[in-house]
């Protein structure tokens, strides 16, 4: 249908990505303005297509043929706009009904992002060209680059090969900033996308379209992300996780992480889960290498353009000591090793070296060591020292002397060796023509040794995706249903809570809720002294003094109860049996189009304090919920320290699981907290919950 990637109502229509003909509206000789610019930016590209330009007031454009009437124009595949806002929908008409025209870019202003009526001209574009089934990328963008054509304004158009990164941006000027600064690593890329308003498509349609033309002989296996807001979070999952199962890698910064504007808190899940915490969670659910500034994007990249690191062990190799002292605390603060290097392979090393010389690891070989000096250590770390994996290269220079012959060998080093090398190039003015021949052929040269080392552990310590299916672990699904069906919006009742994760497989502490002393003259003969009372009716109970411990008779139970119940807002009292054990926390949280995090740390009154929290986004596996309870700071107190008794690890993360489960059964559940579960050895009782839902 229509040679296009079908995309959910939407389309990546092929004449958008590969056109035969391109006509610039409003190109012109000026290449100072945006249709001046991309018209040249074509033809200085070597675009091979038919190629046009329409102009008023031009019959040749750049020696292009300009055509003053655009009803004049052949059928053209591709329109690239560049003119006043208010005058692109008729000639998105013209383009549409009488040229078929399939593909649009669109780089004018003044749409959506701007007023009412610039979202009225917006949807206007968009329903012409849904109605004839084509591709809008924009308004307000800078463009596309890819293998067939560069269809932007801005300069410098980066170096292109089918192996360099893909990169998509919501932010046109970010693009550029980051193609600046990946010139002078060697970063290549194989396609650029800026997506603008997001009018029609947007990254996450971007991203489908590459997950569904993915060939693991052809297409880039680096994509890099700028996003702004996550539109379609489920769409953006199901296809940046396969991307990365099809062995793609993805790293992304998304822009927007304060915490200004966060709706108030009304439970310790919702003081702890901001937006970000989302993203987060996504990201890690898919596997995305997260990034937080341009230039940690691009490291990050070059990092993904090497050998895979397969260890943790790593050799420095250095002329200069104190780069190699910072990176070694960089790398092994973040979890990687710089181990010792020792025994008679490494004496031998050193007898090839200048006096003075150190292989200890950093392996130090001077100032004045020698490009054969390099290539000699090596040597030996690819064939002789088994414990590395990888090697980091830094070398300079004072600007005494070229080093053409040191990068030459690191060239062919890269290229030959199986353990992954990685050159730090530092002094980017002293021997900046070695460093662009050596980029020239097709490598990565790091200038920051800092930087390095943050993108390397990042990537290392980044999770692997792990694919989670819908699990069912035994729910009593029908009773979970009932009352959510039963129930209006808000927080539930506490009976009918409790009876939900009891349906959900978690055991709950015996409990009564009495609204007045007659109901608790009925269930004093039931209890079992001591006893807690709690308020109900305030969200924060211990912060009205709503919480009272230890209640050892009849007589407390009643002067508890009468004091409570004077509480604002309390409307009855609940009893619990006195228990004890390790307070632990298990909470969720549905956010717009998000799927639901559950979260998961030490419990009671500390739970926001310590903020010792760890996530993740639902489904949850069972190796996914250990993760998260191993993962705390606290999981050494939980395990059991210094002759006091642990929890049972492997029932928290059960119960991670089950809660998991609730929340695909019932994802009307917008709000949990259970706070706290008393954990021992033996078991793990739920004391507290508040579980809010919204049905549509």
């Amino acid at each position: 249908m229509f040679n296009s990637q079908i995309l959910n109502n939407k389309v990546i229509h092929s004449k958008l990505i590969n056109p035969k003909s391109i006509v610039v509206i409003g190109g012109s000789d000026n290449i100072q303005s945006p249709g001046g610019r991309v018209l040249k930016n074509l033809i200085n590209h070597n675009y091979r297509g038919d190629l046009f330009v329409v102009n008023p007031k031009k019959e040749v454009v750049q020696n292009i043929k300009s055509y003053q009437d655009i009803n004049d124009l052949p059928n053209v595949d591709l329109a690239i706009i560049a003119i006043a806002a208010k005058f692109i929908p008729e000639t998105v008409k013209i383009l549409a009904y009488q040229k078929n025209t399939k593909g649009y870019i669109i780089f004018s202003a003044g749409f959506s992002e701007i007023d009412e009526e610039g979202v009225r001209l917006e949807k206007e574009i968009v329903s012409i060209i849904n109605e004839t089934g084509g591709t809008l990328l924009g308004p307000n963008n800078i463009g596309l680059i890819n293998q067939n054509y560069a269809g932007v304004f801005t300069n410098p158009i980066p170096k292109l090969d089918k192996n360099g990164v893909d990169f998509i941006s919501g932010s046109g000027a970010t693009a550029v900033f980051i193609i600046e600064a990946a010139q002078s690593t060697g970063l290549t890329f194989s396609s650029v996308y800026t997506v603008g308003n997001s009018a029609q498509i947007g990254v996450e349609e971007i991203l489908e379209y590459f997950d569904n033309t993915f060939d693991k002989n052809e297409s880039s296996k680096v994509k890099l992300l700028y996003i702004e807001s996550v539109k379609n979070p489920t769409k953006f999952l199901k296809h940046t996780t396969s991307l990365i199962q099809k062995g793609c890698k993805i790293a992304a910064i998304k822009a927007g992480s304060s915490e200004e504007g966060t709706r108030a808190a009304s439970s310790h899940t919702g003081a702890l889960a901001t937006s970000d915490v989302f993203v987060e969670a996504l990201f890690k659910k898919a596997g995305i290498i997260r990034c937080h500034g341009r230039n940690e994007l691009i490291s990050v990249a070059g990092v993904l353009q090497q050998r895979e690191l397969k260890g943790k062990n790593i050799a420095i190799i250095t002329h200069a000591g104190g780069p190699a002292v910072m990176l070694t605390d960089i790398l092994s603060k973040k979890g990687l090793y710089i181990p010792q290097i020792e025994g008679e392979e490494s004496e031998n090393l050193l007898k090839e070296l200048f006096h003075g010389s150190s292989v200890s690891n950093p392996i130090d070989f001077l100032a004045t060591g020698t490009a054969e000096q390099l290539e000699t250590i090596i040597d030996y770390c690819e064939n002789k020292f088994d414990n590395i994996d990888a090697m980091v290269v830094i070398f300079g220079s004072p600007g005494l002397t070229s080093v053409y012959d040191v990068y030459d060998i690191l060239d062919k080093k890269i290229n030959t060796c199986k353990k992954p090398i990685y050159a730090i190039m530092p002094s980017v003015v002293n021997v900046k023509e070695e460093i662009s021949e050596f980029i020239s052929k097709g490598n990565i040269a790091f200038s920051d040794e800092v930087l390095f080392g943050k993108a390397l552990t990042n990537v290392f310590n980044t999770p692997t995706v792990e694919i989670v299916i819908k699990q069912d672990n035994n729910s009593d699904k029908d009773s979970i249903r009932n009352i959510i069906n039963s129930s209006k919006n808000g927080y539930l009742e506490p009976e009918k809570a409790n009876t939900i994760l009891t349906a959900a497989g978690i055991n709950f502490v015996k409990e009564y809720v009495v609204k007045n002393e007659g109901e608790l003259q009925e269930i004093v003969q039931h209890l079992k002294f001591p006893v807690v009372q709690k308020v109900v009716g305030p969200i924060h109970k211990s912060d009205v003094g709503g919480v009272i411990l230890n209640v050892k008779n009849k007589e407390e139970l009643v002067e508890n109860f009468k004091k409570l119940m004077q509480i604002n807002d309390a409307n009855s009292v609940l009893i619990q049996p006195m228990i004890s054990g390790i307070e632990i926390f298990i909470g969720a949280k549905k956010e717009g189009e998000f799927p639901h995090i559950v979260m998961c740390g030490l419990g009671g009154i500390f739970v926001e304090v310590l903020k010792d929290v760890n996530v993740s986004m639902i489904p949850i596996s069972q190796k996914e919920a250990f993760k998260m309870v191993s993962n705390l700071k606290a999981y050494p107190i939980l395990k059991g320290v210094r002759g006091q008794d642990g929890i049972d690890i492997e029932e928290f993360s059960k119960t991670i699981c089950k809660i998991s489960n609730l929340l695909q059964i019932a994802p009307e559940i917008v709000e949990l907290d259970i706070n706290p579960l008393l954990a021992t050895a033996d078991e793990i009782v739920a004391v507290d919950t508040r579980i809010r839902i919204e049905k549509l």
